[in-house]
C-alpha cells in the first residue's frame, strides 16, 4: 500500500520503518545526572524481521524499499554522518562493560551538529522527494534502519557480538544454529531470533540472556546519521532487513532541552526529573520505534546518587544496590510487550507514604474474592490473542486478585496529604475496577505525586501512575475520580491500545466513562444514588463539550481525523499523527467527552448489566492487542449486535462513524438527551440555590452595608460537582457584587474546596474584578498549573491593567518550570 505522508507544521511524524524490522526488546543502561540535566549511557536493541523480510527474497525487498520513492517520509538531508574512527577512545560504563557507555570529552560528540533544533525547525523537517532506503550522501543501496529520535547526542552505534556470550547455546535451538554457523552474521541474527521467540514461561532466563548479550563486545561499528526526527543506521553491504544486525548498541546522551523529560524541582525544592507525557513521547529519551505497532519489552538499569529514588514502569519492585560509593543501581523490567511510548521514568527525592495501621489492603475486600464460576474457568482455558508473554489473564491467582500491591511516593512535604486522602482511596478504587472489569492487567502499581509543573491531573503508564498535587486538596472527590480514571487506563489505553494515536477516544473516552462507574462503586452508592451522581456529571461534561466546540477549530473536534486512512501507514511503516504537535490540542477535552457520551449512549440502550458484561468479555478477548474504531465496532463480541438483537435499535457502524466519530461539533443524538440531565434532581437543587444567590445579589446592590444578607437565606449543602455547576451558573450572570462574592466564599469555604471548584471561583473573581480574591488567582496559577492555563486568557481578555499584571507576573515566576505546551499557549495569550 502506497501512502503519501501529508505533513503540516503541527503534525508529528513517526519515522521508524516498522514494516521492515521490529524492535522486540530494549536493554537500557543509564546514568541520571540531576545536576547537569542529562541522562546518558547505552541502549541495546534486539530486532526481529517480519515474515516478508525473513523470506529473503531480494525482489520483495527491492519492491518494499524502492516503492518508498513515492512517499514523503524522508528527513531532509542529514546534517552529519558519523564514520567509525579506528583510534577513537573507548567508552566505559559503571557496570563493567568497558566499551559501550557515554563517551567522555575526548569523544566525537556531535551534539551541536546532529539535530539540535527547536520545535519550529522540527515541524518542517520533512522532504517530499527522498528515498527512505537511500542515503544520498554516500549513494548506497544499503538497507537503512530508521529509528524515531529527537534532541539526542548519539555518540556511537555498533553491532553486538551475541555469539560470544557464554552459555548462549542453552537458550537457542542448536539445529538452527548449526545451519547458520557458517556465516557469523547469520549466526548472530539466528541467536537473537531464538532469544526473542523463547516461550513465555522462560521469561526469567530470557531476561538474564538479554542482560548478558547487552554486555557482549562489539563486532563492528555502524554508520549513522541523525536528522530532525530520526536516527538512520546502516551497515555497508547489507541490503536486506534479515541480514541487518539484529542486536545493536547505541551510545548516547540526552540534551537538557529535550522535550521527553521534565527537569525541575519538586514541592520541597529538591531536584527531580520525570517523563511528563510529552507530545513527542520518548524519542528525546532514547532512540526507539515510536509507532504503537512496535510492541516491545524492556529492562533497564539506572544509576543515580543515593539520595534519589528511581521509579519506572516495571513489573518488579526494584531493590537498589550500591554500584559505587554514593551511587545506587535501580533495575526494572517488563515482560508484557508494550509500545515504547508507554515507558516511564522518574527520579527524585521521593518519600514512600505508608499506612500507620497494620491492616492489609485486602481485608475490606475479603467478601469480594469470588469462587471461580464455570464461565470463569472457561475463560481461563481460552487462548489469548496477543503475542506470547506471561499473561495474568491465564493465571488463576492473578484473576482472583481484587487489589494488587501498590505504593505511594511523594515529596516529604506532601506525605501527610497523601496519607489522609490518596492512600485511603486506592484499595476502594482498585476493588471497584476489579468488580466491573475483572483481572487487573498489571501485577502492581506505584503512584507518584509529581511536581507542580505537571500539565495534567494524572497520567497512567504500565505499573505507575503520575498524579498532580492538585488532586490532594479539598476532600477526596477529585482525587478519587482522577484515580479511577487513571486506573481505568490499565485496561483501556495500556492493556488495550489504539493502533492509531489519533484515535484518542478509544483510550480517553473509555477511561472517562469508566471513571464514573468505578467511583460510584468505590463509594458503595445505591443504584439510584449512582445514577443521580452520573447524570450530574453528564450535565457538567455536556456544558464543557458545548463550550469547547464553540471555541475550537473544527479539525480538532473529529474523533477520527484521518477517517478512512485511520491506521494506515506508508510502505515503510512511517506515518503521521495529525495535529500531534498542536500545543492547544493538549488542553482539549473533546476526545474524552465525545467518546464518553458515545459509550454512555450504549449503556442507556443496553443497560448497565449487559454493557459491562460485554466489556468484561471484550477485555478478556483483546487485552495485549491494538485496535482501531472500525475493527472494534466489527469485532466479536460486538456490542452493536447485542443491542440490535435485544431491542432492535438499528445501530450501525456507518451511523456511528457519521454521527459520532467523523463529524465536527456536537453529535446530533446528544442534543436530544441534554435536557434530561438538566432536569435531574441534583441539578434542580443547584438551580434553587442559584435563585437564592440572585436574591442575595439584589439585596447587596440595594444596601452595600448589609452584613447578614447570606445568613438570612438558608443554603443547602452541595457536593463538589454541585458547587462546580453552581459557580458555572453564576458565571453566566452579568454582574455579581463584591459583597455577594464575599458571602459566596464564606458560605461554601471555596478557598478550601478542590481544584475544580477553585478554578470556577477564580473565573468569578476575574470576571467581576473582585480584588480581594486576586490572591486566590495568583495561588492557583502557581500551585495548580495543570488547570491554570485558561485563567491566563481570562486575565488578559478583560483588558484590566491589574489583572494583566497578575498574569505576566505569575507567568514570569513559573515559566522556566512550566510544561512546554503550557508555556507556548500562555505566551501566545500574553504577548
Amino acid at each position: 500500500m502506497k501512502m503519501e505522508l501529508d505533513i503540516t507544521k503541527d503534525d508529528l511524524p513517526l519515522m521508524a520503518n516498522t514494516s521492515h524490522i521490529l524492535v522486540r526488546h530494549y536493554v537500557l543502561d543509564l546514568d541520571v545526572d540531576l545536576e547537569s540535566h542529562v541522562i546518558g549511557g547505552t541502549i541495546v536493541l534486539f530486532f526481529d524481521t517480519d515474515s516478508r523480510c525473513r523470506k529473503g527474497d531480494s525482489e520483495q525487498l527491492e519492491e518494499a524499499c524502492h516503492s518508498q520513492s513515492d512517499e514523503t517520509c524522508y528527513i531532509q538531508a542529514p546534517e552529519a554522518c558519523y564514520v567509525p574512527v579506528p583510534n577513537a577512545s573507548a567508552c566505559s560504563t559503571k557496570s563493567g562493560c568497558n566499551d559501550f557507555a557515554v563517551c567522555g570529552k575526548g569523544e566525537n560528540d556531535t551534539s551541536d551538529k546532529n539535530g539540535s533544533h527547536g520545535n519550529k525547525e522540527q515541524a518542517s523537517g520533512i522532504s517530499s522527494s527522498k528515498n527512505c532506503c537511500d542515503i544520498e550522501i554516500h549513494g548506497s543501496e544499503d538497507f537503512l534502519l530508521v529509528l524515531d529520535c529527537c534532541d539526542l547526542s548519539v555518540l556511537k552505534v555498533e553491532e553486538v557480538d551475541v555469539a560470544v556470550v557464554p552459555g548462549i547455546e542453552k537458550f537457542t535451538s542448536s539445529a538452527k544454529l548449526m545451519d547458520a554457523s557458517k556465516d557469523p552474521t547469520d549466526l548472530r541474527n539466528q541467536i537473537v531470533h531464538e532469544l526473542v521467540t523463547l516461550p513465555a514461561d522462560h521469561w526469567k532466563e530470557q531476561l538474564q540472556c538479554y542482560r548478558m548479550c547487552s554486555q557482549a563486545p562489539a563486532c563492528g561499528e555502524l554508520l549513522f546519521v541523525t536528522g530532525t526526527w530520526s536516527l538512520e543506521i546502516r551497515k555497508a553491504g547489507v541490503q536486506l532487513p534479515k541480514d541487518f544486525p539484529h542486536a545493536i548498541r547505541i551510545c548516547y546522551k540526552t540534551k537538557p532541552e529535550g522535550k521527553s523529560l521534565s527537569w525541575t524541582t519538586d514541592q520541597c525544592d529538591r531536584p527531580c526529573v520525570y517523563t511528563a507525557g510529552s507530545p513527542i513521547n520518548n524519542r528525546a529519551l532514547f532512540p526507539c520505534q515510536e509507532p504503537p505497532v512496535a510492541m516491545s519489552t524492556w529492562q533497564a538499569t539506572v544509576r543515580a546518587d543515593a539520595c534519589f529514588v528511581v521509579l519506572m514502569s516495571g513489573e518488579n519492585v526494584a531493590e537498589p544496590t550500591e554500584s559505587e560509593e554514593g551511587v545506587l543501581n535501580w533495575f526494572y523490567y517488563v515482560t508484557m510487550p508494550m509500545p515504547a511510548s508507554t515507558f516511564t521514568i522518574a527520579a527524585g527525592c521521593w518519600a514512600e507514604v505508608k499506612r500507620k495501621t497494620c491492616a492489609t489492603d485486602v481485608q475490606r475486600n475479603d467478601g469480594l474474592f469470588p469462587l471461580l464460576s464455570k464461565a470463569d474457568v472457561r475463560l481461563l482455558e481460552q487462548t489469548c490473542g496477543h503475542l506470547p508473554y506471561p499473561c495474568r489473564f491465564q493465571d488463576p491467582a492473578a484473576t482472583s486478585q481484587v487489589v494488587i500491591p501498590h505504593r505511594v511516593f511523594a515529596p516529604q512535604c506532601l506525605k501527610k496529604s497523601c496519607e489522609e486522602v490518596l492512600l485511603q482511596l486506592i484499595p476502594q478504587c482498585l476493588s471497584a475496577a476489579y468488580d466491573l472489569l475483572g483481572t487487573h492487567p498489571f501485577s502492581r502499581l506505584d503512584i507518584l505525586i509529581v511536581p507542580p509543573n505537571f500539565s495534567s491531573l494524572g497520567m497512567a503508564s504500565p505499573h505507575i501512575i503520575f498524579m498532580s498535587q492538585s488532586t490532594l486538596s479539598g476532600g477526596n472527590h477529585l482525587c478519587g475520580t482522577r484515580l479511577c480514571h487513571e486506573i481505568a487506563h490499565a485496561w483501556f489505553g495500556l492493556a488495550i491500545g489504539a493502533r492509531d494515536w489519533t484515535e484518542e477516544w478509544l483510550s480517553e473516552g473509555f477511561a472517562t466513562h469508566l471513571e464514573d462507574a468505578f467511583w460510584s462503586a468505590a463509594q458503595q452508592l445505591s443504584a439510584d444514588e449512582a445514577k443521580e451522581q452520573q447524570d450530574l456529571k453528564a450535565l457538567l461534561r455536556w456544558q464543557r463539550l458545548r463550550d469547547e466546540v464553540q471555541n475550537s477549530e473544527g479539525d480538532l473536534q473529529v474523533l477520527r481525523p484521518k477517517k478512512e486512512n485511520t491506521g494506515k501507514a506508508s510502505e515503510s511503516g512511517a506515518s503521521v499523527i495529525k495535529h500531534g504537535l498542536n500545543a492547544e490540542k493538549v488542553f482539549m477535552q473533546v476526545h474524552y467527552l465525545k467518546g464518553y457520551f458515545l459509550l454512555r449512549s450504549f449503556v442507556g440502550k443496553a443497560g448497565e448489566a449487559a454493557y459491562f458484561g460485554f466489556l468484561k468479555k471484550f477485555v478478556r478477548a483483546f487485552h495485549g492487542q491494538l485496535i482501531l474504531s472500525q475493527e472494534q465496532l466489527h469485532m466479536e463480541p460486538t456490542l452493536l449486535q447485542q443491542l440490535n438483537s435485544m431491542k432492535g435499535y438499528g445501530l450501525s457502524v456507518e451511523n456511528i462513524f457519521q454521527k459520532w466519530l467523523d463529524c465536527t461539533g456536537i453529535p446530533k443524538p446528544l442534543l436530544e438527551e441534554s435536557q434530561a440531565w438538566q432536569d435531574c434532581r441534583l441539578a434542580q437543587q443547584v438551580n434553587e440555590e442559584v435563585v437564592k444567590w440572585i436574591q442575595v445579589n439584589q439585596r447587596a446592590r440595594k444596601s452595600s452595608k448589609r452584613k447578614r444578607g447570606c445568613e438570612e437565606v438558608g443554603f443547602q449543602k452541595l457536593s463538589p460537582d454541585q458547587l462546580v455547576l453552581l459557580l458555572e451558573c453564576l458565571l453566566e450572570k452579568k454582574t455579581l457584587r463584591s459583597k455577594t462574592l464575599e458571602f459566596l466564599q464564606k458560605t461554601y469555604y471555596l478557598r478550601e474546596q478542590d481544584a475544580e471548584v477553585r478554578h470556577r471561583w477564580c473565573e468569578l473573581i476575574i470576571k467581576h474584578k473582585y480584588t480581594a480574591g486576586y490572591v486566590d488567582v495568583e495561588k492557583f496559577l502557581k500551585e495548580d498549573q495543570a488547570m491554570g492555563v485558561y485563567l491566563y486568557g481570562e486575565l488578559m481578555v478583560n483588558e484590566d491593567a491589574k489583572q494583566q499584571e497578575i498574569a505576566r507576573k505569575s507567568f514570569a515566576t513559573t515559566r522556566d518550570q512550566m510544561d512546554v505546551s503550557s508555556a507556548t499557549v500562555v505566551a501566545e495569550m500574553l504577548f
